[in-house]
This record gives structure tokens, C-alpha cells and sequence, in this order.
């Protein structure tokens, strides 16, 4: 899947959060419904079977309940995406990356064999299901996931995020069987596109103390055993040694984290015009920065939401020289299923931020996600087009919207603001009724109700949004005339 994710250590964020999110984006020329969940022990599988690789899987036991958002229609298996297990634990999976032919041909990928029916490894659409039920801490998700892809493989390269109050870990796949995992540091944010990403990697600290890094057990053998290491010193790279640079980066992945950095620090670096320290299409952009400031949740979702606005390679560029005008692919696409965002709030309940279809034209809302359900209107997606679904109506007003962009831009821009403040405003009135009840029941109710707040609201601002950019849309159609029969 073509994605991008953005990691914001805890002394990064504006509260001490640790904070992870992903664009998760269907595959082009396809859109992907998605549906917000909670999984319960009793219906998680003992016995899991891949769908698209036919691998079969033992599974603990004792499984956590969590949350996911899997794919909303079925076929291609459930692709849970994101979620928080009852102890707190997130997880993303995963942010497609890059590779490289002699690391492919080293390890290759273990893709399943219709002729002889062979097994393939896991991949997207396995990975919260065989993981997040079973974890206490983001390092056990690490570990959890290492263990698995060494037995099973995987058919793809992928990129991995786990979060937890305290830590957030990186984790990127190497062929079929190898991986490597780094802790982000607190005080920095991680831009990822579909690219392999670490430019940095402690490999005694990984095979040893284990305390910043983590990989499989055999990397340093497999590295000098295929000649991988591509520095001219002692030093090593892991995006030289298992990553891309090719011309189709440039096009599609480095200006996405160019974009970020730009935006999160407009006066550490260059970054544009004679003289630059970056460009879009530079090799050697920062795995991580430190910003220049505290990032928010708005910050995650501007972000996210880019077209590379402000830039000559804007594709709604109204104004002057619009040749580079959509030469690069944007970080906020039409093709996105979902964004989501976990956000560790220190002391408080953590919450599961969710917006669906393009962001540019979309609102993100937050979740409490102990509960034992999810509102109808964010979970209740099924692959008939409604404004009765969170889904649904996000796609609406985003193909409409799109269409009348002059008439329609400063509408979505109240919407997406109007939408912010009503959702922290009952953020922070149920923080507040949180603080006084101790009650595990009573307080999974009280989060339920604030939930069901929320959807609320937001339904009824996106109908009221959604008359507004119809009716700029039908201004704009062909048999429109001015005079009335008045």
C-alpha cells in the first residue's frame, strides 16, 4: 500500500504524547472502505490463515482485546491497519518501503506459489491481527513481529510503527526474512514515504545491549556475507545497504519527506532555490529532526493533508507559473482510505484519532478506544455508497469538493476547524469526568457516551458540509444559466 507515516517522539509533541500516524492509501486506480473497530478476545482467531499468502498460523491463547481498522468489504482478508490493545499498546502496519535487487536476491521474498500451492510469508494484511492482541510494551511488538517474519517471511517490504506511553519503535523489513527496529528518539519527529528509511543504525548496541536497536539475530553475517555495506569507512548505512534511490523516488517518495521537514523546519535547512541543503529530490534527506517547535495534532494532520501547498508544485495552484504544478506525488492523495493517529496521552486515556478519504478535504476526530464498541456512524462501512457512514460521506464531500475547489476550499476549511474545536472541547469535558471515576466500568461507559459525542457532531457538521459543496458543484454545471424565471 502506498503510504506515508509521521512519528512524534514524546518530548516532540505539545503534551508529552508519544504519537504515531500513517496515511494508509489504496492501491492506484482503487479505493479501499475502511471501518472502525474494536476486536474482542472471543472472536480473534487461534488458528489464523493468510488470504492472500494461504500461510497458516498458531496463535497464543489469551488474546487483548483491541481496536482496528480493517477493510470494510470482504476478500482480500482483514487488513487491521491501526489499533490500541486493551494495555495501551499501538500499533501501525504498515507503511510500504523500498528495496534494493542485491538484498532481494540475498533474502528473497517468500510469495505464495499457486502451482504448488506453496505458502507465501505474512504481510499488510496479517500484521495487527498476529501481533497487537499479544503485547504489553512497543519493544514486545518489536521482538513479537522479528520472531515471526524470521519463521514465516514476508512478501513484501514494510515499515512498521509501535507506540506505547513511554517509547515509540521503528520497524523496517530486509527481504524476506531480515529486519531491523530502532527506538525514536524522544525529542525528534520521523518522516517515512514508501521508501526504506533509517540512515542510521547501531548494530553492536543491536546484537548486544539491545537498548536504542534491534534486528535479527544474523544480520551482521548476512550483511558481510552478500557485501552490503557500502560505506568506504567503518561506519555503516542502512538506507545504502538495504534501500532505493532510484529516478522513481525522486518522483514519488523523497519529496514527501522533503515536504514534512520543510514544513516542521523552514530555517534549519535550505530548502529550496540556489544554494539548497535539501531539494525533493535529494537521497540523503533526515531519517529524523528535531522541530522547531512542539508538533500538534493539527501539525500531523496539515502534514498528512499536503499537496505541497506554498510550493510551485502544488496541483491546485491557482496563480503564475503553474508548469511544476503536480509533478510530484502529493502526501494527501484522492486514493486514501484512512488516516490514523494514536496519540499517548501522558495520564490520561490515550486516544485513536480517525479521519476517512482524502484529507485535504477531510476532518480527523478522536476515539476512546477502551471501549467495548465503536459508533455505528465510523464502523457501520459496508460497500454501499451513504451518508450514513463516517466512510461514505468523507468520499462525498472529497470527490465534490475537489471539483469545486475555488467555491468549496473555504468551506472545508471551516469544517475542518469547526470539527477540531467541538471534538477537543468534548475531549476535554470528558478528561475532566474521567479524572474523578476509578471504576473501569463506569469509565468504559463514560468514554462510550464521549464516542457517540462525537460522531455526532461530526455527522451533522459534514451533512451541513456536504449541502455546501454540492450546491458549489451545481453551480458549476454545464446547463447553468443566469437568468431566473423570476
Amino acid at each position: 500500500m502506498a503510504c506515508t507515516t509521521i512519528l512524534v517522539g514524546k518530548k516532540a509533541s505539545y503534551d508529552g504524547s508519544c504519537m504515531i500516524a500513517r496515511n494508509d492509501d489504496s492501491a492506484a486506480g482503487s479505493y479501499t472502505a475502511k471501518k472502525c473497530i474494536v476486536v474482542h478476545p472471543h472472536t480473534q482467531p487461534q488458528k489464523y490463515e493468510s488470504v492472500l499468502s494461504h500461510v497458516k498460523i498458531d496463535l497464543p491463547e489469551e488474546a487483548m482485546r483491541y481496536t482496528a481498522v480493517p477493510n470494510a468489504v470482504e476478500g482480500e482478508g482483514i487488513w487491521a491497519a491501526c489499533g490500541i490493545n486493551e494495555a495501551g499498546i499501538g500499533m501501525s502496519a504498515t507503511e510500504t518501503i523500498t528495496s534494493n535487487p542485491r538484498v532481494l536476491g540475498a533474502d528473497p521474498l517468500v510469495v505464495y506459489d499457486p502451482e504448488t500451492q506453496t505458502p507465501g510469508g505474512i504481510g499488510e494484511e496479517d500484521f495487527v491481527v498476529l501481533v497487537l492482541p499479544y503485547i504489553r510494551s512497543a519493544r514486545e511488538g518489536v521482538l513479537r513481529l522479528g520472531a515471526l517474519l524470521e519463521k514465516y517471511g514476508t512478501y513484501e517490504m514494510n515499515g512498521i510503527a509501535f507506540s506505547d506511553a513511554d517509547e515509540i519503535w521503528w520497524m523496517e523489513t530486509i527481504g524476506g526474512h531480515h529486519w531491523i527496529a530502532r527506538k525514536v528518539p524522544d525529542d525528534v519527529y520521523v518522516a517515512m514515504p514508501n521508501q526504506f528509511g533509517m540512515d542510521a543504525f547501531d548494530l553492536e548496541d543491536a546484537l548486544g545491549k539491545k537498548e536504542n536497536h534491534l534486528c535479527s539475530q544474523d544480520l551482521k553475517d548476512f550483511i558481510d556475507r552478500y557485501h552490503l555495506n557500502l560505506s568506504l569507512d567503518s561506519s555503516f548505512d542502512p538506507r545504502a545497504a538495504f534501500g532505493s534511490c532510484d529516478d522513481a523516488d525522486h518522483v514519488y517518495n523523497t519529496p514527501r519527506a522533503w515536504y514534512i521537514e520543510k514544513v516542521l523546519n523552514p530555517h534549519t535547512k535550505k530548502w529550496e532555490g540556489e544554494g539548497a541543503d535539501y531539494t525533493p529530490e535529494s537521497d540523503d534527506l533526515p531519517w529524523c529532526m528535531h522541530p522547531e517547535k512542539k508538533i500538534t495534532i493539527e501539525d500531523v494532520k496539515y502534514i498528512l493533508s499536503s499537496t505541497y501547498q506554498g510550493t510551485p508544485y502544488d496541483p491546485y495552484k491557482g496563480y503564475g507559473d503553474r508548469s511544476c504544478a503536480g509533478m510530484y506525488r502529493s502526501i494527501g492523495v484522492n486514493r486514501t482510505s484512512f488516516l490514523g493517529l494514536i496519540q499517548h496521552r501522558p495520564g490520561k486515556e490515550a486516544l485513536e484519532w480517525i479521519a476517512y478519504a482524502s484529507n485535504v478535504f477531510n476532518v480527523m476526530i478522536p476515539l476512546y478506544p477502551q471501549v467495548s464498541k465503536m459508533p455505528d456512524y465510523i464502523a457501520n462501512t459496508t460497500s454501499k455508497v451513504t451518508t450514513e457512514n463516517f466512510y461514505w460521506m468523507s468520499r462525498m464531500i472529497a470527490a465534490m469538493a475537489d471539483a469545486s475547489y475555488k467555491r468549496s476550499h473555504n468551506t472545508i476549511e471551516r469544517y475542518q476547524n469547526k470539527v477540531a474545536a467541538k471534538a477537543y472541547e468534548i475531549v476535554h469535558r470528558t478528561d475532566e469526568t474521567l479524572k474523578k471515576i476509578t471504576d473501569p466500568s463506569r469509565r468504559q461507559e463514560i468514554c462510550e457516551a464521549a464516542n457517540e459525542d462525537i460522531c455526532a457532531m461530526v455527522k451533522e457538521c459534514a451533512q451541513d458540509t456536504l449541502d455546501k459543496v454540492l450546491f458549489a458543484l451545481s453551480e458549476q454545471m454545464k446547463n447553468a444559466y443566469a437568468r431566473s424565471d423570476a
